[in-house]
């Protein structure tokens, strides 16, 4: 447990290092929405260098070929920090996270969610509905948004499937925007923070990535339909992997 502990704080520490050190460049970027894309080009160069000087890889396996011309609304499911750095990894365009507002404070995630990210503050319904106002803009400029349906990272080990929220789906109806369920099957193994444990090791962090799920045909009223049949999709892959 104490060479995990030692690793935490090495992963940590290689993440601090390699945002300052991309700083300067990740704040010119963040100065206009028009170089967001750029933004995300050098966050997915960080989380992949910061991950891999400390022996954490990513590996993605594909139901299908995806697209990355087109937009889409991604839903992982969540149970470990590196699942933004693996999300950050697997979308190859334009794309934005959709995150609790106190990610605002972050030291590494402040900048991000300033401006190319769209902070939720889940307690007011005027706020939340902005953000997705928000989030649906970006959707109809090409930029794929990407939301964690659980909305919170579960506190067991191995972590247990939460409920997902409506959002998301209603969202990607409303638009006809297709869904793609991700499931991120052993991150929690790899660093897990818990509230109570923490810690990381090397190792190869395996998502699967499935096919997406068109919406064009669907209503407002299928919406509950749509959020059970994603839930169902990574329900089952984690059961099986």
């Amino acid at each position: 447990m104490r060479l995990k502990k030692v690793h935490i704080y090495l992963y940590q520490g290689s993440v601090a290092f390699f945002y300052f050190l991309l700083w300067p460049f990740l704040y010119y970027f963040s100065r206009k929405p028009a170089r967001y894309k750029s933004m995300n080009v050098l966050r997915r160069v960080w989380g992949y260098i910061s991950s891999l000087v400390v022996g954490i890889r990513y590996k993605f396996e594909y139901e299908v070929p995806v697209d990355w011309s087109k937009t889409y609304i991604v839903t992982p499911n969540h149970t470990s920090n590196l699942d933004i750095t693996a999300i950050s990894l697997l979308v190859k365009s334009n794309c934005c996270f959709m995150g609790k507002e106190e990610l605002v404070n972050g030291l590494v995630t402040g900048l991000f969610f300033r401006t190319v990210d769209i902070p939720v503050n889940r307690d007011s319904k005027i706020a939340s509905f902005r953000a997705f106002k928000q989030a649906m803009e970006r959707l109809q400029n090409g930029v794929t948004v990407i939301i964690f349906p659980e909305a919170t990272i579960p506190d067991t080990y191995p972590p247990k499937l939460h409920a997902f929220k409506n959002g998301p789906f209603r969202m990607a109806i409303e638009l006809k925007i297709p869904i793609i369920p991700v499931t991120s099957l052993n991150t929690w193994d790899i660093l897990w923070d818990n509230g109570h444990k923490l810690g990381s090791k090397p190792g190869v962090c395996n998502i699967f990535v499935h096919k997406p799920i068109e919406t064009a045909h669907l209503t407002i009223n299928d919406a509950d339909a749509l959020r059970d049949k994603v839930h169902s999709v990574i329900s089952k892959k984690l059961i099986t992997a």
